[in-house]
């Protein structure tokens, strides 16, 4: 049994398997899971578990080299929610970061129900 960290056996293979430039992105519940993506669903009912609990679990355990989100999200709380763990956040439109949940390596969809509250982590390598 782990001590620490994230606890899911499903989420903790694929991140296992990620490396430098591979996508996990961390959905609200009604992000459209892409096709051909591993998906890891997390959620349970509406909020539960949170877009900022799953988040930064993830964070605690993956090197992040930057974050996408949608346009949209900024200047609401989910935006703030990524403005006060990136200093650097690509923007793009909702559509767009839609289209770009297909190249994820990983899909994590939370119980969030918070409008635009979707992140796609870019990996980077702790060397």
């Amino acid at each position: 049994m782990k001590r620490t960290g994230i606890l899911n056996a499903d989420l903790n293979a694929a991140l296992s398997s990620l490396g430098h430039g591979d996508i996990v992105l961390v959905a609200d519940c009604g992000m459209p899971a892409p096709a051909g993506v591993t998906v890891i669903d997390l959620a349970l009912v509406h909020g539960v578990p949170r877009f900022e609990q799953v988040l930064d679990a993830l964070l605690s355990e993956l090197v992040v080299e930057h974050c996408v989100a949608a346009e949209e999200a900024k200047g609401t709380v989910a935006g703030d929610w990524l403005t006060r763990r990136f200093t650097d956040i690509e923007y793009i439109s909702h559509s767009d970061l839609k289209q770009l949940s297909g190249s994820a390596r990983v899909f994590v969809r939370t119980g969030e129900a918070t409008a635009f509250a979707n992140a796609a982590l870019v990996c980077g390598v702790p060397f």
